[in-house]
């Protein structure tokens, strides 16, 4: 018992970032320090942690306590704690991951489909098949309703540089990403812009070609992802959900003309 408590507390001091453990362990002869079991378990239960942040948040959100994603790690939570001193960390660790993931999914589709709408439609299927609508981060997701039809050409133009592609018709009232600072624990401004940027090309291209609606913007598209990955308990109903609801979305996406 007393070497299966030195195990378990020198994997987490390595977990947390502390130097070579020297304890011997495993043969219980203290024939010299055996460091690299102990280096895996600590990286084997990072991934843990991981994996199990992101099926925690994406079944209940972000809000989801830190106990419950230890618990799903099957680890204690002190061990959370170690690698991720505050859930801030670890909600922006998933969402950054998230936003990448997303971002580099955006990038395929355009370097490998040729035709506008494909692009976009292949763009949301694999991000919705990914589950990735249900850790995109808070900020990207929030929305508003102008007040008024037509703001000021000054707040046009801030807005038109913070979020590519979001107006599309002038004096149209629309959906649009709210120009506030990040959310504690969100994405950095980077990962959330470059996101938001690789999506605008998508949109664009789209709408040049005419196979795009109009009134359509960068938010819509991100909110369909959101939309289209519900949360269910059973895996092949929620893929077949998915895939149900997508098809209509993408169908409300398109131009008539």
């Amino acid at each position: 018992m007393h070497i299966q408590d030195t195990h378990w507390s020198s994997a987490s001091a390595l977990a947390s970032g502390g130097g070579t453990v020297s304890a011997a362990v495993g043969n219980g002869r203290g024939d010299g320090p055996r460091t690299t079991p102990l280096r895996v378990d600590a990286q084997r239960n990072l991934e843990h942690v991981l994996r199990a942040a992101r099926e925690v948040f994406g079944e209940l959100g972000y809000g989801a306590p830190m106990e419950d994603v230890a618990r799903r790690a099957r680890v204690g939570v002190g061990t959370v704690y170690r690698r991720f001193p505050s859930k801030d960390v670890l909600v922006r660790r998933i969402a950054e991951e998230e936003t990448s993931r997303l971002t580099d999914q955006a990038r395929a589709a355009l370097g490998q489909e040729d035709e506008p709408w494909s692009a976009l439609a292949r763009f949301l299927r694999t991000s919705v098949a990914s589950g990735a609508g249900r850790l995109l981060p808070p900020q990207v997701l929030r929305v508003g309703v102008p007040e008024e039809v037509g703001a000021s050409s000054a707040d046009a133009g801030t807005e038109e540089t913070r979020v590519p592609q979001q107006r599309t018709q002038p004096g149209a009232a629309e959906l649009r990403l709210v120009a506030e600072e990040p959310v504690a624990g969100g994405v950095g401004d980077a990962g959330a812009a470059a996101l938001l940027e690789v999506v605008g090309r998508l949109v664009d291209r789209a709408r040049a070609a005419g196979e795009l609606r109009p009134d359509v913007s960068v938010s819509d598209v991100l909110l369909v992802i959101a939309t289209a990955a519900p949360s269910l308990p059973d895996a092949a109903q929620q893929a077949a959900a998915s895939a149900r609801l997508l098809d209509i979305l993408l169908e409300g996406l398109r131009s008539r003309s």
